[in-house]
């Protein structure tokens, strides 16, 4: 097959394959772009796969990288473009189930595709767009079926994380995983303990995040995945109840994280924790308990105005779309106007400064300092008193007086 319409991507990246076959070697795109391509979906990342040996690039192309030379991969830098080109390779036993013991380099493209994970990710095209496919992946394109290389238990134990990809890519692309595959995952599913966290977070991620998240969540649990993933061991039951919400793509990793630890029920001093475990920068923590307790706010009623301040826009309306979820209506229109309409939506928009207040009531800094300027924003938030220096002076001083 040929592709009819190729890509600008690859369009782009002609001259590279061309440069190299004028050397006498072979180069092809394969991967992930060349599915991509062929089922009309943004293409990401070019990959080049290549007969030349990785000096034998670098003696082709000025500009290069080494950034897995022993791995037989070389940066290309072409202007502003960049290309990973890697040269066809087979592959030792696998002792950490992750990354080969050796590498042996070859000339043979039959032999770099046979060690890929799925048929559909083990597609070359040349530069004229014509589809070398050696293990029927294009069929399984067609019937949108996940099919693991070869023997799935072998392409497994070599790289256990090729199981979570295999249920990505179920979630991404609205496949179904074929049979033998799923049950090799079955079989094999506690060498994903042999799996760094941060790369088993990276694929359950992207599978939260498909457009048909439920493909991937039900073999999740039926094959037992999740006992090897931080803090799920014993989450079936919530897991499953994750996948009967209704499967609208979601929108941000934030969301997600907040779906699922409602869906979980996890106590709020047990977020943190959760989420570090699956080691989320503390910026993405901030981010999902924010949502979770604006969402706890919003499902039991309207939009508080000091909730709207301390939440942010932003935020606000990432947890009415979340509202869809649970069988509530989103407002988003009236959340906007109602932050909006906030009299201030920063600290620093009070007309006045804590020196303000330290120079009028001529006292030391102190624990007073802070509580007064929280006291006077929330009276400006809650319309309580206008945001002018007199009113807020005026108000400090009651409050002094009083106390």
């Amino acid at each position: 097959m040929k592709l009819e319409i190729i890509p600008d991507e690859f369009t782009k990246a002609a001259g590279v394959l061309q440069e190299i076959q004028a050397h006498g070697f072979e180069a092809y795109f394969v991967g992930g772009s060349v599915r991509d391509a062929l089922l009309d979906q943004p293409i990401h990342d070019v990959d080049i796969a290549t007969s030349a040996y990785p000096e034998e690039i670098k003696q082709i192309f000025h500009r290069t990288i080494d950034v897995g030379i022993d791995h037989g991969t070389v940066l290309v830098l072409i202007g502003e473009e960049q290309y990973e080109i890697t040269t066809f390779r087979t592959e030792s036993t696998y002792q950490d189930f992750r990354r080969p013991d050796t590498v042996t380099f070859v000339r043979s493209l039959k032999e770099d595709l046979k060690r890929r994970d799925f048929t559909i990710n083990a597609l070359a095209m040349d530069v004229n767009g014509e589809i070398i496919d050696l293990f029927d992946g294009m069929d399984d394109l067609e019937q949108k079926i996940i099919r693991a290389v070869g023997n799935p238990k072998e392409r497994f134990h070599e790289d256990a994380l090729r199981m979570m990809r295999g249920l990505r890519f179920a979630s991404q692309l609205d496949f179904m995983i074929e049979t033998n595959t799923l049950s090799a995952i079955e079989e094999f599913h506690p060498l994903l303990g042999k799996i760094s966290v941060e790369r088993i977070a990276v694929e359950f991620i992207k599978l939260l995040l498909g457009k048909n998240r439920r493909a991937a969540l039900l073999p999740f649990i039926e094959t037992k995945c999740y006992q090897y993933c931080p803090g799920l061991k014993k989450s079936g039951e919530a897991l499953l109840n994750f996948s009967d919400l209704p499967n609208k793509q979601i929108e941000s990793e934030s969301q997600a994280w907040a779906l699922l630890i409602q869906i979980m029920g996890l106590k709020e001093n047990d977020i943190r924790s959760f989420l570090k475990a699956w080691k989320q920068s503390n910026q993405m923590i901030h981010e999902v308990q924010s949502l979770i307790y604006g969402l706890n706010q919003r499902l039991i009623g309207d939009w508080k105005r000091m909730d709207l301040f301390n939440l942010g826009l932003d935020a606000v309306l990432s947890i009415e779309k979340l509202l869809f979820y649970f069988g509530q209506k989103s407002t988003l229109e009236e959340a906007k106007e109602g932050y909006l309409d906030l009299p201030i939506h920063d600290r620093k928009q009070l007309a006045l400064t804590g020196n303000d207040l330290l120079a009028y009531f001529d006292k030391n800094p102190g624990k007073w300092l802070g509580n007064m300027l929280n006291m006077l924003e929330i009276a400006v938030v809650n319309g309580q008193i206008s945001n002018t220096k007199e009113a807020l002076i005026a108000y400090a001083k009651d409050r002094i007086d009083k106390e």
